[in-house]
């Protein structure tokens, strides 16, 4: 079909007359009602004057009315292809309307044109469907902001708010724009641009959205972005780019429907002329069937079956919190056949979580955590937090300590409840001459884990363990690539012990460990050379090489991150692994159905051209069911793409 116009678009803004980005209203659509109202109107009184009047003549005037009203724009775009060389389905239908009403078929060549017209505004309107539920986030983001200034609250537009401006969201309003929160506590539904189900819980210092909902509590924010450069705006350009953008088949179907149809022009024009010609065959006979072919083989259906895929599967992965840039990265993910995952961030959590707490010589448990927490809550090491969010999650509360010395890079001591204690590593403990169970240190340590000691002033009297924790999705995505026969593995910086404990815990086929940056893109040059297709999923700033290098490039956790969005082939915008998987049946999905209707616009156009030769198809059964209703079983077999979770 003719190029759409698009529905997201560009235009000025009502208010401050900036450029911005807003839904058209689909004016085409109240149109093209009216035009199907009024040539069917025409149509069916021409036909009445035709079957039961002797108005021949007039019933004739009025198809030919019913061609101009529907298909003026058809046979305008028709003769412009033709003047261009480059013939389409527009010229295809105004020859074959043009050759019925030659040979005295007017009802037949008013229908072609009539069913023809109908066909193009249903697939407007099914193609709309399918990126209607990304334009609908354009409606999310508020034209307006109560904005904070001098101790008033004043009304303006977001184009007037600048970064460091104070912005009030209160309860059941939308977040005008992106920014920091400075003063309140309430819950936020981030669905439109992460895909999660769960509201999120934002406090001071928390990170906001524009278009994002304030479902309760009374928030102040200060502003970060423009509203050109919110993270919601760069999602819908995302997602135009990538719905414009060709896909390696879509290029080839446009490449063949670019040949094709002259082919079927001189294929029917031999068979409206050789039978006449060489066996003597009634002229206008075959010249109806020449039209019926061409009516048949026009590639409609065929050039819509990859473009209007791509989007419902672009649009689908976008409702779920997942930006493609483009139909080449969502083909490209069924062949993968070695996913490459960074470590830190992605296949784990990225910060150390307590694993294990020890305790030995007769103390509980619990007296060791409190010990160790209450030393720790003096420290910044990381290790310090994790092991006081683990108490606190336990209800376990810190002591006072006294007399409190911290030796860098070995541990703490200090005075409590009337004893001295120490929290550290071996190297503290070998100094301070405590005792220590080497053999259960070293059992930790095999696994990945990183130990800290608790010691008194005679032993050790409780071992904490500690690792970056892995992420509990991590074990079912990997099972589900191997299980489709991918290979799946780690890079990580970390040393060979860690990495060998996570590789072996989540039965990774590879894995390379102690790399940098620059390593980590010259590992997936190695694997591009031994395998078909490599797919690698990184946080999307430290890895942004390895990412580039890839066939394709996932960016985990993209949500306010400039960079990742900027430099992935797939973004996703919030920490969750199980996306991978998600992808890739995605991408399986959308391929299985562009196949299905290459298949079903081929055979069923195949079978149809071949029934025209001996005169079974007529002129209008061509183009309501090779046509129009081929094309509308196209575009609602696409439209299944979005049911994929």
């Amino acid at each position: 079909m003719a190029k759409r116009d698009e529905h997201i678009s560009g235009e000025l803004c009502t208010t401050c007359g900036e450029e911005g980005l807003t839904l058209k209203d689909p004016r085409w659509k109240q149109k093209g009602m009216v035009i199907v109202a009024t040539s069917g109107v025409v149509f069916a009184i021409g036909l009445y004057l035709e079957l039961f009047t002797p108005y021949i003549w007039l019933s004739q005037a009025l198809f030919l009315l019913v061609v101009l009203i529907a298909g003026h724009g058809i046979m305008r775009k028709g003769m412009l292809s033709l003047w261009r060389r480059r013939l389409d389905m527009n010229f295809l239908m105004t020859i074959a309307a043009a050759g019925a009403f030659l040979i005295g078929h007017g009802e037949e060549g008013a229908a072609v044109i009539f069913l023809f017209y109908i066909a193009e505004l249903l697939e407007d309107y099914a193609a709309e469907r399918a990126r209607r539920s990304v334009a609908e986030l354009l409606s999310l983001a508020p034209e307006t902001a109560t904005l904070k200034k001098d101790g008033r609250e004043v009304v303006v537009h977001v184009h007037q708010v600048s970064p460091d401006d104070i912005v009030v969201v209160k309860p059941g309003d939308r977040i005008p724009l992106d920014g920091i929160v400075v003063h309140g506590t309430s819950s936020v539904n981030q669905a439109p641009i992460t895909g999660e189900s769960m509201p999120v819980v934002k406090v001071e210092g928390s990170e906001v959205f524009a278009g994002t909902m304030n479902e309760e509590g009374y928030l102040e924010v200060r502003v970060t972005k423009r509203s050109d450069e919110t993270t919601l705006s760069k999602i819908i350009k995302i997602v135009e780019e990538a719905e414009k953008e060709k896909s390696p088949t879509e290029a080839f179907i446009d490449r063949f429907a670019r040949y094709y149809t002259p082919v079927v022009v001189g294929l029917a024009f031999l068979v409206m002329s050789l039978p006449p010609l060489l066996w003597g065959l009634p002229f206008s006979e075959w010249l109806y069937r020449a039209l019926v072919l061409l009516v048949v083989a026009c590639p409609c259906a065929l050039a819509i079956s990859t473009p209007v895929s791509m989007v419902s599967g672009i649009t689908s992965a976008a409702r779920c919190g997942v930006l493609i840039k483009g139909g080449t990265y969502l083909e490209e993910l069924r062949k993968a056949r070695v996913v490459v995952f960074d470590k830190t961030g992605t296949l784990t959590e990225g910060s150390p979580g307590v694993t294990d707490v020890i305790a030995l010589d007769g103390y509980s448990r619990d007296r060791v955590l409190e010990i160790a927490a209450s030393l720790e809550a003096r420290s910044k090491h990381p290790l310090a937090d994790a092991i006081v969010s683990r108490a606190k999650e336990e209800g376990i509360r810190p002591v006072s300590v006294s007399n409190f010395r911290s030796v860098t890079g070995k541990g703490l001591t200090a005075e409590l409840e009337g004893g001295t204690f120490y929290v550290g590593n071996r190297s503290f403990f070998n100094e301070e001459k405590i005792a220590f169970p080497e053999k259960m240190l070293e059992e930790l340590e095999e696994e990945g884990k990183t130990v800290v000691l608790v010691g008194d002033s005679r032993e050790c009297i409780g071992i904490i363990a500690l690792m970056d924790r892995v992420r509990p999705a991590a074990f079912d995505v990997i099972n589900r690539l191997k299980k489709k026969g991918i290979k799946t593995v780690m890079l990580t910086g970390d040393n060979e012990r860690v990495a060998h404990a996570i590789a072996r815990r989540l039965s990774l086929d590879e894995y390379y460990a102690e790399l940098l940056p620059e390593d980590k893109v010259t590992t997936i040059e190695e694997l591009l050379e031994r395998e078909e297709h490599v797919v690698m999923v990184g946080d999307g700033v430290n890895d942004a090489p390895a990412l580039a290098r890839a066939h394709v490039g996932i960016a985990m956790g993209a949500i306010g991150s400039d960079v990742a969005i900027n430099t992935a082939d797939v973004v996703l915008m919030e920490d969750d692994l199980t996306k991978v998987s998600y992808l890739i049946r995605l991408s399986q999905r959308t391929m299985a159905v562009v196949k299905q209707n290459i298949l079903a616009s081929i055979s069923i156009k195949g079978s149809f051209a071949i029934l025209a030769f001996p005169g079974i198809v007529t002129l209008w059964l061509a183009v309501a069911v090779g046509d129009m209703g081929l094309s509308l079983a196209v575009i609602l077999n696409a439209l299944r793409i979005g049911r994929v979770h």
